[in-house]
């Protein structure tokens, strides 16, 4: 299995440093946040080190996002979250602060919990016929 030995959720992992773990079996783990968000927030993780979805190899990602639905309703039954946000950081410029793919689930109680993630969306920036070029273009990427 593939591992940093640098990396603290390695560490998590090969149980060199404790965790609040809520969820956990031969390929995946899932901890609380160490840094809660809103209550519940949980980090799901392949137990094998893949620095962001950039190196995720898709069987590891069916692994990890194959739980992510069971673990998200067990949080909301605990906690009474009426929704969640589901993200992942990938490079310094999303956010990414540790280098190990994770998946976070952010609990939401209402709209001054502590947690916003909005954008503007740009509707005009783009014409319909950018639009149909840039799908195409990242279509042959396949």
């Amino acid at each position: 299995m593939r591992t940093d030995p640098n990396c603290i959720f390695c560490k998590i992992v090969n149980n060199e440093i404790p965790a609040h773990k809520v969820y956990e079996d031969d390929k995946v783990l899932a901890f609380l946040d160490i840094s809660q968000v809103t209550k519940g927030h949980t980090l799901v993780i392949p137990k094998e080190h893949f620095k962001n979805i950039y190196e995720l190899p898709a069987d590891v990602a069916a692994d990890v996002f194959k739980r992510v639905p069971t673990i998200a309703k067990a949080i909301q039954r605990e906690t009474g979250a009426i929704g969640m946000n589901v993200l992942s950081n990938a490079e310094e410029i999303a956010g990414q602060t540790v280098y190990h793919f994770h998946i976070h689930l952010i609990p939401r109680y209402g709209s001054e919990d502590g947690f916003g993630a909005k954008w503007i969306a740009q509707n005009d920036a783009f014409t319909k016929e950018e639009l149909a070029t840039l799908a195409s273009n990242i279509h042959a990427q396949f």
